[in-house]
């Protein structure tokens, strides 16, 4: 953090009650935000920090398409990128629904700064393996899911910000992102134009009947690295949920494929099952029934868009970022996204993976330096 950025830090800080408090950083993540860990009279609180400077601008209200990809990767998918009152509006929006997203204490958002509730839990990720429960957590993440697609998605969150619609042009963005940034590694070589042309194609075919689905609420990153164990509170209350800035109006399927096609960690496809199932049970115990044959198709869609979209991601943070332990998921990432690639609805973008990027090199990228 540079010297201006920290003294940014402590000025805001100082506007607070935790003005004397002391601030540990935290393990960053892909983002390019900063957290903190602010403890001060026995208390603790988050301080996020999130660089003005440091993203492309995120999505105007009501832009086209166009506008859209003339400002940048974050405008087309859709992101938040440094607009920290995403974060405050979805916060809002979600503890509105008896849900435990952070409580924000104070917020500087044109100075990208926002002091939160610090959910004093584990996360998913790390209580898992050494504390057991696996199938208590998991179901009582699917609650949450299923009391959030309850209703139809809101137009406009918190303090009047919209919730973007999941649209073709993001959802089309990120399968973008696979051969841009991981056919130099497993190819050696730039996706040529055809290739590039016929994918999107072959995407935007496979998207279309899932556009048409109702759409709900959809957190975007939920998995076990950004959902946090509240055993202290009740209900769906126990399930403390970050990292929802990116937000949108979409499918129901997608949340749920986030969370049991975890890209960090294995989800046995028996608790994938066991979990699609109650997940089916909940929805008919609080909504009404689900058709599940739809609901199974649009699942294998999203997961399949989504695990070509993180291919994508993980390849830039390692060509890009210089973070080469992204590639350590990649076989997991490859694994799912071929079990989803058997589905029916995807068999046109099956045969073109098959086609185009032989199974021994999507385990075993040749770390090609081409330049992306």
């Amino acid at each position: 953090m540079s010297a201006d950025r920290s003294e940014a830090m402590y000025e805001f800080l100082r506007g607070t009650d935790w003005r004397d408090a002391a601030v540990t950083p935290l393990p960053g993540d892909a983002s390019t935000r900063r957290y903190f860990r602010v403890a001060g009279n026995g208390n603790t609180a988050m301080l996020m920090d999130q660089p003005q400077n440091a993203e492309a601008p995120a999505c105007p209200p009501n832009a086209t398409a166009e506008q859209r990809h003339a400002l940048g990767y974050n405008a087309v998918a859709r992101l938040a990128g440094a607009d920290c009152s995403r974060f405050i509006a979805v916060a809002e929006f979600l503890r509105a629904q008896g849900l435990s997203a952070p409580e924000i204490y104070a917020a500087a958002p044109h100075d990208g700064f926002v002091l939160m509730e610090d959910l004093d839990g584990d996360l998913y990720a790390d209580f898992i393996p050494g504390k057991g429960g696996e199938t208590e957590l998991y179901k009582s993440a699917i609650e949450v899911l299923a009391k959030l697609h309850g209703n139809e998605a809101p137009q406009n969150l918190h303090s009047g910000k919209p919730l973007h619609p999941y649209d073709e042009t993001a959802l089309i963005a990120e399968t973008d992102l696979l051969p841009q940034w991981f056919f130099p590694l497993a190819l050696g070589r730039q996706a040529s134009a055809n290739e590039i042309s016929e994918h999107r194609a072959l995407w935007r075919e496979t998207l279309s009947p899932i556009l048409d689905d109702l759409a709900v609420f959809v957190h975007r990153d939920y998995h076990a690295q950004n959902l946090i164990w509240l055993p202290h509170r009740e209900g769906i209350a126990r399930v403390g949920l970050i990292d929802f800035q990116d937000a949108v109006a979409g499918s129901e399927a997608y949340d749920l494929v986030s969370l049991l096609e975890d890209a960090r960690r294995d989800v046995s496809p028996e608790l994938r099952e066991a979990m699609v199932k109650h997940y089916l049970e909940t929805m008919r115990d609080l909504n009404g029934p689900t058709d599940e044959e739809r609901l199974r198709a649009a699942m294998a869609v999203m997961a399949a868009q989504r695990n070509a979209k993180i291919v994508g991601i993980f390849s830039r943070l390692y060509k890009r970022d210089g973070k080469p332990r992204y590639l350590d998921y990649l076989p997991r990432v490859w694994g799912y996204l071929d079990a989803d690639l058997k589905h029916p609805a995807l068999a046109k973008l099956s045969a073109w993976y098959d086609r185009t990027i032989p199974r021994a090199l999507r385990d075993a990228p040749r770390l090609e330096t081409v330049s992306a």
